[in-house]
């Protein structure tokens, strides 16, 4: 079982330029440790649309990698956002999902998702039609192969398999110190937008 913040610590040092959306139980840890101008956090919104989000911006930008660190909880909200990315007629080769794995909906009170036994993001990322699929519980295995996954032409679907903790809800009335969580959703959207039309 991973620790999440060591997880998006070993993510960071791997990131460079690439735009990185994050939602609710990734916002905030990720906060503590990039203020990258291409950082967006999908919170103070509907939940579970921060990979349909990135989908659109992977497609805008194809020149641009696009890494979405998503919940299990926010996934399972949007699941048919999976099916849509390998549907297209070309499926965006600059996208990474993350699905942050710790089998609740952590800034809600840590209630369980439901899922029965034999349930499988993986088998689901295949199913969708990913080509590129990945379960990690282990942090020298991500150490070591998060390099190659992440140079990897995809869509690709990493799932990490991460302890669980006990995220507040991230918001964006001034409870969190944070530069992305201290102006609206609009106001964020528009700087990211600014800041790639300038790259």
């Amino acid at each position: 079982m991973l620790n999440k913040e060591e997880c998006l610590q070993i993510i960071a040092s791997q990131r460079t330029d690439e735009i990185v959306i994050t939602t609710m139980g990734m916002a905030v840890p990720w906060a503590r440790i990039s203020t990258h101008p291409l950082d967006y956090a999908s919170v103070g919104s509907a939940m579970g649309h921060a990979a349909d989000l990135a989908l659109g911006i992977a497609l805008a930008r194809p020149d641009k990698k696009v890494v979405v660190l998503n919940g299990d909880g926010s996934m399972l909200m949007c699941l048919g956002t999976l099916v849509t990315i390998t549907g297209l007629k070309t499926p965006p080769i600059n996208y990474l999902l993350f699905v942050c794995d710790n089998g609740t909906y952590e800034v809600t009170g840590n209630q369980p998702v439901p899922r029965n036994a034999d349930f499988s993001w993986t088998t689901i990322a295949k199913g969708a039609g990913f080509q590129n699929v990945y379960e990690i519980d282990d942090v020298d295995f991500l150490k070591s192969d998060l390099h190659k996954i992440w140079k990897q032409v995809g869509p690709t679907f990493v799932n990490l398999k991460i302890a669980q903790a006990h995220e507040p809800p991230p918001d964006r009335w001034g409870s969190f110190q944070y530069p992305y969580l201290q102006e609206s959703i609009a106001t964020s959207t528009h700087k990211l937008r600014k800041t790639l039309s300038e790259l």
